[in-house]
């Protein structure tokens, strides 16, 4: 789940839907008398690999998803999102015309560096196509300009960003299996079967390679988290926001955790899934899962209130998250439409370090008047 998806989640893909409807309009692409027939996400279908890293053209939104936790020589640590979003338009699939605009490609780029005092990010968005974007089936593929992620085919990662004031290039080199969210990789968003999205991770991710501030490359190295999910549904309706979390722990497990919730506040749905060093998986459904805020950090942009600081329960494990800077909100406003906090944050456990992840916050901004 991502709110950037989003994003990378890091479920940004149901508010991405409504944005990417707005970036359609405003790119000058209307749907047509015939749009789409697009797959619905049902329980029992097994992933399959390679086949699964690609693109899911017949869904509605999809998204690649990588955060994580870096050290330049120095020791300075530095956290990094790249995000690259699919969404299928409602533009009749049987116009032949080359430029029929039938998939859009959206991603996000972020640096989160104390020195700045605010998170350093980018966006980008086009049409499918011409050389210029594209999300390919069969493998892990996507390009947007010169910004690209790409699998190679011996499961490394690769991603250049040039952003505007910073840029990544960086490998992931994967040291465990894939990790399947949810009931075998279909992960639920809500109440209903229907709610619900094909999801896995791959945690611990092993990076090197440069990240440059204004046109300086430094090495880095560290670990990262990568999210893959697509779907065709949306949130329920009361749903007004999430919150989630993946982080790489220093003892080789793996936590993801979210919340969505309800128009008041409350917990509409959550899950959570811990994976131990030796491969075993502890799944949490709704009841067992909790977001507590400890401390709040106030927008000075927006206004918005992030609890920056949160205590997360899983049944009995219980992990405080402590966020690297407070101002990690992403204005995504030039793409997705989105505004919302996500950043690196360290995880504690009965008052020592447990690890390093992202935490991921949406909805917790007002609507803008009209």
């Amino acid at each position: 789940m991502h709110g950037s998806t989003q994003a990378g989640s890091s479920l940004g893909a149901w508010l991405l839907r409504m944005a990417l409807s707005m970036l359609a309009l405003c790119c000058g692409i209307s749907a047509s008398a015939a749009p789409p027939r697009l797959a619905a996400v049902e329980p029992g279908r097994q992933l399959v690999f390679p086949q699964d890293f690609g693109a899911h053209p017949g869904y509605r939104t999809e998204w690649w998803y990588v955060t994580g936790w870096v050290e330049t020589p120095d020791r300075k640590p530095l956290g990094f999102q790249v995000t690259f979003f699919r969404s299928a338009t409602d533009h009749d699939p049987a116009n032949p015309s080359r430029f029929a605009p039938r998939q859009l490609i959206i991603a996000h780029a972020a640096l989160s560096d104390p020195a700045q005092g605010k998170l350093l990010h980018d966006q980008k968005s086009a049409r499918e196509g011409f050389g210029i974007a594209h999300a390919k089936e069969g493998n892990t593929d996507v390009r947007l300009g010169a910004w690209t992620f790409v699998r190679t085919a011996q499961g490394r990662y690769e991603t250049v960003v040039p952003a505007g004031e910073f840029e990544f290039r960086l490998q992931l080199d994967p040291t465990q299996p894939v990790m399947l969210q949810g009931a075998q990789g279909y992960s639920r968003k809500g109440p209903r079967p229907e709610q619900a999205s094909y999801y896995y991770s791959e945690p611990q991710l092993k990076v090197t390679g440069t990240v440059s501030l204004h046109g300086k490359p430094v090495e880095v190295s560290g670990s990262a988290w990568l999210d893959h999910e697509w779907s065709t549904s949306v949130l329920d309706e009361n749903a007004t926001g999430w919150d989630w979390v993946g982080a790489n722990l220093d003892d080789g497990s793996a936590l993801m955790a979210f919340q969505i919730r309800n128009k008041d506040g409350s917990r509409l749905w959550a899950h959570a899934a811990l994976r131990a060093p030796d491969g075993r998986i502890t799944q949490f459904p709704p009841e067992q899962v909790s977001f507590t805020p400890t401390r709040s950090w106030r927008s000075p942009r927006t206004g918005a209130s992030y609890p920056v600081a949160t205590r997360i329960e899983a049944g009995n494990q219980v992990f405080e998250l402590t966020p690297l800077q407070d101002d990690q909100e992403l204005d995504s406003r030039q793409s997705t439409g989105a505004v919302y906090w996500e950043g690196a944050v360290t995880l504690t456990r009965d008052g020592r370090r447990a690890g390093r992840g992202y935490l991921e916050m949406t909805g917790y901004v007002k609507p803008m008047k009209l």
